[in-house]
């Protein structure tokens, strides 16, 4: 049964994921996916780098080293997909799809590595499947066409926050593709972390992130995009890692005192905070199929988590 701290932590790492989606989110609306990630993955170095020299930890060894640079590279990847899906749908669409991939791929992981689910945590995978069907479900408008929730904020939205640009409002379903390919993506850094041992403290959190700058560097420049975003896009991805940084530590010491199908379910809640500093800044309408599927993906994650820890 998972520890009280793993819980906590678990949850402190969902509310700063959430939070960082968020952030990235606006950013990726004002400047491309790429300059924010590398902006963030910059953050987070720093971060992390200080986190590290405050804290000491001996030297890492190779298996730290390996996963956690895995984890990290899989974790700029799942980013990359991620803010792309925010360019192409709503907040409540991309955020969610990428929790429930997380989660499911997390369990199918553990399944692998010897872990038996539990009835409950099959009817929560189970759950999945609905879900993704309930929150990918588009808008119509009266005209018939599709709309996104994001193009109808309310009236007290500051410019600051910008909605959906008007031609990514018929490209829904790539935002669909590109949330489920980062919760893949996410369920590898969840792995990756957990495998690559507590020995060596947070040097595996390191590796990883660097390794993650490293990669978005690199696929900046062969795009000729290795450029920071300017004015608030800048400010607002400097906060994606400034927020995601802590996150990944919270996750990576969750998972080391509690088990792996239940530290990545419970932080892959991390939507829900997302969604509400959506619908809250932005507007963002939640349609009775949308609301569906919220809650179907919130009982998915939730029973996956409940049934783990039994």
């Amino acid at each position: 049964m998972p520890s009280v701290l793993a819980i906590l932590l678990s949850l402190v790492a969902a509310a700063g994921y959430g939070g960082s989606d968020f952030a990235a989110g606006l950013a990726s609306r004002r400047a491309s996916a790429i300059r924010v990630t590398l902006m963030a993955e910059t953050v987070s170095v720093a971060v992390v780098g200080l986190a590290l020299a405050l804290i000491g930890a001996h030297p890492p060894s190779v298996r730290a080293v390996v996963w956690g640079s895995v984890a990290g590279l899989a974790g700029m990847t799942g980013a990359l997909a991620l803010y792309v899906g925010f360019r192409h749908a709503a907040f409540s669409v991309a955020g969610p799809l990428s929790a429930v991939g997380a989660a499911g791929f997390s369990v199918l992981a553990g399944l692998l590595l010897g872990e038996r689910p539990t009835a409950v945590e099959l009817t929560g995978i189970a759950l999945a499947l609905p879900a993704i069907v309930g929150v990918s479900a588009s808008v119509r408008s009266p005209s018939g066409g599709d709309s996104s929730p994001a193009e109808s904020p309310v009236p007290s939205v500051p410019p600051a926050f910008p909605a959906l640009p008007g031609p990514a409002r018929h490209r829904a379903p790539l935002g669909v593709v590109y949330g489920l390919a980062a919760g893949a993506c996410f369920a590898l850094l969840f792995i990756g972390l957990d495998q690559a041992g507590s020995g060596s403290g947070l040097w595996p959190v390191f590796c990883g992130q660097s390794a993650a700058l490293v990669g978005v560097a690199c696929i900046a420049a062969v795009t000729r995009d290795l450029r920071l975003p300017e004015a608030r896009g800048g400010w607002l991805a400097g906060l994606t890692g400034i927020t995601g940084a802590p996150a990944t530590i919270c996750y990576f010491v969750a998972t080391h005192h509690g088990l792996l199908a239940i530290t990545a379910v419970i932080t892959s809640l991390y939507p829900a905070v997302t969604i509400l500093l959506a619908r809250l800044l932005l507007g963002e309408r939640l349609t009775a199929f949308r609301l569906i599927g919220l809650l179907l993906a919130a009982a998915s994650v939730s029973l996956i988590a409940v049934g783990g820890s039994r």
